[in-house]
């Protein structure tokens, strides 16, 4: 049939359930891969909030200071140091 339009659904651009398959499983992988990433990013910026009042704490005085006293530091220090795992493990 010359000038036939098939509207593309000839067998060159055609997709068996196989090729059609594979699309949809790797599209489900990058879905994935995209919440994993964005999980990640939002841990990073928990981190890093978490970190920057300590260090800006510690700059205050570095100047006047030549040490800091901070009367009962080992149980702040453990706690803080929980805090950052949590965290990082994402629990």
């Amino acid at each position: 049939m010359s000038g036939f339009n098939d509207f593309g659904f000839n067998d060159m651009s055609s997709v068996n359930l196989d090729e059609l398959e594979v699309i949809q499983q790797a599209k489900g992988e990058a879905e994935a891969k995209s919440g994993e990433a964005a999980e990640l990013q939002a841990r990073l910026k928990q981190m890093y909030e978490a970190v920057q009042p300590l260090l800006n704490n510690l700059k205050k005085d570095a100047d006047t200071k030549s040490y800091i006293y901070w009367e009962g530091r080992g149980p702040k220090i453990e706690a803080f140091e929980a805090h950052l795992a949590k965290i990082y493990y994402g629990s």
